[in-house]
């Protein structure tokens, strides 16, 4: 009989005991603790920046294995530092716009494993929530969980009807902590999105704080998780290879979640499936598919499909999903303007390519789009001499990442979402099938989205009809067209149209001649009152001279931040 596993991690073994897991919480020590962190992190992000801290010279090298140092480092803290912590680092983990792929790397390994809290707690909030006793409710509890994670834990009960269920407890005073942290963590975005090097390339940390704040808190809500759930299953109802556990909305509530209980073999136990006699071709190629419908037709999809989420049944060999607390939706157009990128991607023209991540929102529509666009052109002239068969998604997606770290790019969650959960199932699909290919596997997908016929193949109605829809956008463009003028025309009449022209390379040197100028002042009036100050030591001004030279040593530091902000605008520039 093949193992099996149940549709969460197995409980942490580690019994440290962290300050956060507790039901009251400290805001005082919170922001200690939450600033300690952030403090050190700059510090040592500027020493890692400066060359003159590298024993036997700067290298590349040097540095990466610095920031992978680092990111170890970033990771073990926010395990230390709890829920909201290990939730931020998973959704920074799809982030590879904003940091450096040794960040990402690390943090995407973020294990999601706490010790467990009691069930004294549990006990406690079943009957607060539910308005019964957990005797009442069901005919049999396991008082120790079968996982526990950073936002709640799980176990197994059996209902007075005979149904087996899972019961999923949220973590005691979580809300309280949520709370507090976020209210800390708005003021680091705020120091953010005014620091130097962080807020440069037009980042809204602000913008990223309130996503993620959305985001935690769906989370924390069991009823959105059930309805998601409920959502997922009946996208599914048609086919029998995937399977959804029912939701039990009489023993749930917004800290409370009651689910079927379902068994299976994590898909990513290779000796398992091969024990219980599945094809794992097949469970590749199903996972692929699912994940491409969800994405492609229901347009709502599992934004964190990671081994521990989804299993298979050891009987029929179907597919079953679990947490539904992070699901992403595609926004009505999204699809369209998505299928025109990847028409401008087919014809290698990097200009169509920007204006789709434009309209995507993963450009900034104010952004310089010039080294992004000759960015784009490099990585369609490299990978599109391959055959789909012989690309790699994850390997798309690091050089899309690559591109985009240091770039005007603002990828939206949906995005990034996709990406991960792209490069998740291609690693899965992988170690099932050595020969799978995600990319090949979307490809029936790709030509039924492109065929308006809805074939399994392309033809010549396909670009007819590609070229039939333009020509209507052209259409009704030109229809609207004497109506933009018009409106165009009140607004210049009104004064309301500004004309802006500008120059970036120009006003980079003239920002930079400025500064050397007011270093080169400075340093005048450095060497005029160190020389003063000398003279009248020499002739016995005590005092006096004591004044200038405070003077001169004002005029030396101010000297010395200027240079090192000259310093970082050369290697900003």
């Amino acid at each position: 009989m093949p193992p099996i596993v149940t549709l969460v991690p197995s409980i942490d073994t580690d019994n440290r005991a962290y300050r956060w897991n507790r039901t009251n919480y400290s805001k005082r020590r919170r922001k200690f603790d939450i600033w300690s962190f952030f403090i050190t992190f700059l510090n040592g992000s500027w020493i890692d920046g400066k060359k003159w801290s590298y024993v036997g010279g700067y290298t590349e090298a040097k540095q990466a294995a610095r920031r992978r140092k680092q990111a170890i480092w970033i990771r073990d803290t926010f395990l230390e530092l709890g829920p909201t912590f290990i939730k931020l680092g998973q959704l920074f983990s799809t982030r590879a716009d904003l940091f450096p792929v040794e960040y990402v790397e690390e943090l995407s390994k973020l294990q999601d494993r706490v010790p467990a809290f009691g069930y004294a707690q549990v006990e406690e909030i079943v009957e607060r929530d539910l308005g019964k006793t957990i005797p009442e409710l069901f005919a049999s509890f396991e008082p120790l969980p079968l996982a526990a994670a950073s936002l709640g834990q799980v176990h197994l009960a059996k209902l007075h009807t005979g149904e087996a269920v899972v019961v999923k407890v949220q973590r005691p005073g979580l809300q309280k902590l949520f709370t507090i942290d976020l209210e800390i963590l708005r003021g680091i975005a705020k120091y953010f999105q005014n620091h130097p090097k962080w807020g440069q390339g037009g980042r809204d940390w602000l913008g990223i704080y309130d996503e993620c704040c959305r985001i935690l808190w769906e989370e924390t809500d069991y009823i959105s998780e059930g309805q998601n759930a409920d959502t997922f299953r009946r996208n599914f109802r048609s086919q029998a290879w995937v399977m959804v556990p029912r939701v039990y909305w009489r023993y749930s509530s917004t800290r409370t979640l009651t689910l079927e209980y379902l068994p299976g073999i994590k898909i990513s136990h290779y000796e398992g499936l091969e024990a219980a006699g599945l094809d794992r071709q097949e469970i590749a190629r199903q996972s692929a598919t699912a994940y491409l419908q969800q994405l492609l037709t229901d347009g709502f999809f599992h934004a964190d499909p990671h081994p521990g989420n989804v299993a298979i049944d050891p009987k029929t060999g179907a597919l079953i999903f679990y947490d539904f607390g992070m699901m992403g939706r595609i926004a009505p157009g999204t699809k369209e303007k998505l299928m025109d990128t990847l028409l401008a991607i087919a014809s290698r023209n990097a200009d169509r390519v920007v204006s789709g991540l434009v309209g995507l929102g993963a450009v900034a529509a104010d952004a310089d789009t010039d080294p992004i666009r000759r960015s784009i052109q490099y990585l369609l002239d490299n990978f599109l001499d391959k055959p789909i068969e012989a690309q790699s998604i994850s390997q798309i997606t690091d050089d899309l990442y690559d591109i985009a770290y240091g770039q005007p790019f603002r990828f939206p969650a949906t995005f990034t979402f996709v990406m991960r959960a792209f490069s998740t199932i291609e690693g899965v699909g992988k170690g099932l099938d050595p020969d799978f290919n995600f990319m090949a596997a979307a490809q029936p997908f790709a030509f039924q989205i492109m065929n308006t016929n809805g074939n399994s193949t392309p033809d010549a109605n396909t670009f007819l009809a590609e070229i039939g829809r333009q020509a209507a956008q052209v259409g009704t463009s030109a229809l609207g067209l004497p109506r933009r003028l018009e409106d165009t025309i009140d607004k210049l009449e009104r004064g309301d149209i500004r004309v802006r022209v500008r120059s970036s390379e120009t006003d980079r040197y003239l920002r930079r001649l400025a500064a050397v100028q007011q270093n080169t002042n400075l340093a005048i009036l450095v060497a005029t009152f160190t020389l003063s100050a000398t003279m009248l030591f020499v002739n016995q001004y005590t005092i006096a001279a004591g004044v200038v030279g405070a003077l001169a040593l004002v005029a030396l530091v101010t000297w010395f931040r200027q240079v090192r902000k000259l310093d970082r605008q050369d290697r900003m520039s």
